[in-house]
């Protein structure tokens, strides 16, 4: 599972990093917590349908942003996205709450790393887990429109974006921590999981498989990690003693 994360990159480091054509998000702000319902920013590939290429078809890469847990577009209660922050690789292209964007809105959710919970003897303990590098991970996510009913078609709050991060089993690495992971899309494999010409849920599925397994160091840090409510880079230095 992946219920929290850094992503402390601003607007310019993610164009530079995710080679972004188009921006539609006001500047980041950095959090060191991230989490459910927080908005938080999206690499997807799209039709360019408004900018100068429009007519020829051509394929822009945009930084959009969405709140974290997904809500279908059938469903009645938007609050049902805060228990869909997760979508398991094993099934997503086959549950009724993701398949649909699974084969049509699929997306990066960059991040620095997320933290996970280590069940012990003597409670949880808090790791965070990045990259070996200082290059931002990309986490494979989904995203999702769901029209608001109660507002009219011309209201610009008629569509909430939201949006998911798969997981899938730990290695043997890191399954010691916990037994979920996010499945992380290396940047030679952007542009084939962003590819909107991809929406046969067998390719999505090979897409997903075809993931190289995450090369990740993980860190006892600071039990501040454990709430919601604390929020800085104190969060991710390593734990006393």
């Amino acid at each position: 599972m992946c219920g929290r994360y850094v992503m402390a990159r601003s607007t310019g480091d993610l164009v530079a990093s995710f080679g972004v054509d188009a921006t539609h998000a006001e500047e980041l702000v950095a959090s060191y917590n991230v989490a459910p319902t927080d908005e938080v920013p999206l690499i997807v590939d799209r039709l360019d349908k408004t900018g100068p290429k429009a007519a020829a078809g051509v394929i822009a890469r945009q930084l959009l942003t969405a709140r974290w847990g997904l809500v279908p577009s059938w469903s009645k209660d938007p609050k049902a996205g805060a228990r869909l922050i997760n979508a398991r690789r094993e099934t997503v292209t086959e549950k009724p709450s993701f398949r649909k964007a699974a084969a049509n809105r699929r997306a990066l959710v960059p991040a620095d790393g997320y933290y996970e919970w280590q069940k012990t003897a003597d409670g949880k303990i808090p790791h965070y887990l990045h990259g070996e590098t200082n290059e931002p991970l990309a986490f494979a996510g989904l995203y999702e429109y769901w029209p608001d009913p109660s507002l009219p078609d011309d209201h610009p709050d008629k569509w909430l974006r939201t949006c998911t991060i798969i997981t899938a089993a730990a290695t043997d690495a890191l399954g010691h921590i916990h037994d979920r992971t996010p499945v992380i899309v290396p940047p030679d494999l952007y542009a084939d999981w962003l590819d909107p010409g991809t929406t046969s849920p067998a390719d999505v599925q090979q897409l997903l498989d075809s993931m190289p397994e995450p090369k990740l160091v993980p860190r006892i840090v600071s039990t501040k990690a454990n709430s919601v409510r604390n929020n800085g880079p104190e969060l991710i230095e390593p734990a006393d003693g």
